[in-house]
């Protein structure tokens, strides 16, 4: 498996999809080829994970996660091929990664806009505590990751994800609600 995870403390939890498992993580930066290069050398049976923080335009990287603007795309547009190549067994974890994979023809599980930070729960207008963040997003991430040890299909994962959330706070509600299958 080849995982994606730029180092992040606001997503850190993500980690839980893929501790102790055999994997590939890239978590610093790569340049756009030796990305591609990764991407195009992975095996059609193995899964790619793509996770942290983003748009529609691909998977964020930034030098310095104390500070809140990114450096640059470590996965954008240019790796599409790779990634529509891989025929559907992608797992991507950041905001709008649904709108990226719909913008470039991809397939597999993809989260639209998940509030990971207390920033963008003020944008997005859900009532939430830094609290309820740390504690309600590890449990978003085991749940993932035991859906993902159980081999349920992936176009099963966001129906099961709507299911498990226990509290339906303004903040589960939200992000359970935003595992999208394409």
């Amino acid at each position: 498996m080849l995982v994606i995870h730029p180092k992040d403390k606001t997503t850190a939890m993500l980690s839980a999809l893929y501790d102790g498992l055999e994997a590939q993580v890239v978590d610093d930066y790569r340049s756009t080829n030796e990305i591609g290069h990764l991407l195009h050398h992975v095996s059609m049976q193995e899964r790619i994970m793509l996770l942290g923080h983003g748009s529609d335009k691909g998977l964020f990287f930034r030098e310095d996660d104390s500070k809140d603007e990114f450096d640059k795309l470590i996965v954008g547009h240019s790796h599409a091929y790779h990634l529509r190549n891989h025929r559907g067994n992608i797992v991507a974890v950041w905001c709008n990664a649904d709108q990226f994979a719909r913008a470039e023809g991809l397939h597999g599980l993809f989260t639209g806009m998940i509030v990971s930070e207390v920033s963008e729960a003020l944008l997005y207008q859900v009532e939430t505590t830094q609290e309820e963040l740390d504690r309600e997003n590890v449990k978003l991430a085991m749940r993932l990751r035991t859906l993902l040890d159980e081999r349920i299909p992936l176009i099963e994962i966001p129906k099961r994800m709507l299911a498990m959330d226990d509290v339906h706070s303004p903040l589960t509600t939200f992000n359970y609600k935003n595992f999208y299958y394409i």
